[in-house]
């Protein structure tokens, strides 16, 4: 039996980054992940990697591309014709990009001397960890001893009791990264981050897109004048967005899928060629041994941990989309990293509060902190500055001038409390903002910062001014 000072179970941003940082802070460490990459082979990554976040950036990013010849290139002066989608090779792409990614975990594995251990990781008490080897070569399980263990077993798409996803006519995240045609009608269950994505990605292509969401309310978490205007963009593009649309049931022929749902009293059907499931994401603990260990579970299948990511085990830690908070990549990476440095005796934190949150459509979404209503809602006196990009230079230049930067600070103290920007590289431009906020940054800190002529990070800049009722160009 192998003795490490860390296992890490799960491979995903959480897993693999808490296993380097263990790593690189002298612990002997091994990490057990039976994930499989797009080949069938073990790969590392974790679904961000092999199923999520990459390679639906890289269709995003593809699509957006066919978009901007198709539909916008005129308005530049670049006239195009006989434009084609080749969905082979863009799907052969995407696939490229998670491999080199996943290979390139390898590799910073086996540079800072993290061992591999190719399979299903199940908890033996409080420092005994089974490996039970996946693959089509695989051998005999074994056990590894740990000093310290950290759980990063990540999350599974969530099931739908009215709609079985069979990956075919019925799919989940992953089964609508790898449609071998643009289906000429496509159904998305859930308006989250999730639906919004993956119906942008194939209506970009030429799909008709119709989002059947739950809630009254669009993007219920999200600021709602960015909500309210990003609704009537994403309308704007052709995304048939229905709120209000309970679904009731489903059914599957060898040609389409048929959905009932009710909205607003009534029943209705719609058919429809492919149908994606995007109601959110569930904690991945299946093969853990969680109960058989004594390991304590919260209502919704979470892992319950304290502050720091420790569980009611000794020397167990559990991090990312399995305990509490956000299911984000960049989340888990941070907690991983937090845990690696406080069993090396170091006193890192994580601020959940601080964690920003991204949609990547077109334009992207992005935020950090909080919005106008849970500001009302705690009683906050707040004061709102607000600069559009169709005033900025750089946008406009680019033909990206929809949307907005909205500033929230506290009225007495100006400390920022919020930033939610809807617009081009929204995820780039709320770096700042978290920035800021992590070290109790004022809009004036912002205001007094000198931001390069002409940038998108100029809106930023503009957006502070507007709080403080001095913007200088609107």
């Amino acid at each position: 039996m192998n003795n490490y000072d860390v296992v890490v179970i799960g491979a995903g941003p959480g897993g693999y980054i808490s296993a380097i940082r263990c790593a690189q802070l002298g612990f002997s460490t091994a990490c057990v992940d039976n994930g499989m990459g797009v080949d069938n082979k073990p790969a590392l990554g974790g679904t961000c990697l092999n199923t999520g976040c990459i390679p639906s950036k890289a269709l995003l990013d593809s699509s957006h591309h066919y978009a901007f010849i198709s539909k916008q290139a005129a308005d530049h002066g670049i006239n195009v014709s006989g434009v084609k989608l080749d969905i082979h090779k863009m799907i052969n792409r995407k696939n490229r990009i998670v491999q080199k990614l996943t290979r390139g975990i390898a590799g910073l594995f086996k540079k800072n001397k993290v061992d591999w251990l190719q399979g299903q990781g199940t908890l033996l008490g409080n420092d005994k960890v089974k490996v039970t080897p996946a693959g089509e070569e695989a051998g005999e399980e074994y056990t590894v001893s740990a000093r310290h263990i950290i759980i990063a077993t990540g999350s599974i798409p969530a099931r739908f009791s009215f709609a079985a996803v069979d990956q075919n006519r019925i799919v989940d995240s992953t089964g609508a990264l790898v449609f071998k045609e643009v289906p000429k009608r496509l159904g998305v269950i859930g308006a989250g981050v999730i639906g919004l994505e993956l119906g942008s990605v194939w209506s970009r292509m030429g799909s008709k897109v119709t989002i059947l969401e739950a809630l009254d309310d669009f993007l219920a978490p999200v600021d709602r004048q960015i909500a309210a205007a990003s609704e009537k963009l994403l309308a704007r593009q052709g995304l048939d967005i229905r709120l209000g649309a309970r679904v009731t049931g489903t059914g599957v022929n060898s040609r389409e899928v048929g959905v009932s749902f009710e909205q607003g009293g009534s029943k209705q059907q719609l058919n429809f060629d492919k149908l994606i499931v995007a109601v959110g994401r569930s904690p991945n603990i299946a093969g853990l041994g969680a109960e058989e260990a004594g390991l304590e579970l919260n209502e919704n299948g979470s892992i319950k941990v304290d502050e720091y990511c420790a569980t009611n085990l000794p020397n167990v830690h559990a991090i990312g989309d399995v305990v509490r908070g956000p299911m984000l990549a960049h989340k888990a990476a941070e907690e991983g990293v937090m845990v690696a440095e406080r069993l090396a005796g170091q006193k890192s934190e994580i601020n959940l509060d601080l964690v920003p949150w991204v949609i990547y459509t077109w334009p992207e979404i992005a935020w950090v902190g909080k919005t106008e209503a849970e500001l009302e809602e705690a009683g906050v006196s707040f004061r709102a500055g607000v600069f559009p990009f169709a005033a900025s230079g750089r946008a406009l230049a680019a033909g990206d001038s929809d949307g907005m930067v909205k500033i929230l600070s506290d009225a007495d103290t100006d400390q920022v409390l919020g930033v939610h920007v809807l617009g081009p590289n929204a995820s780039e431009l709320v770096a700042e903002a978290v920035l800021a906020m992590e070290f109790d940054g004022t809009s004036e800190d912002i205001a007094r910062t000198i931001h390069a002529h002409p940038t998108l990070a100029e809106a930023m800049h503009e957006a502070a001014l507007a709080n403080d009722g001095r913007a200088l160009h609107i």
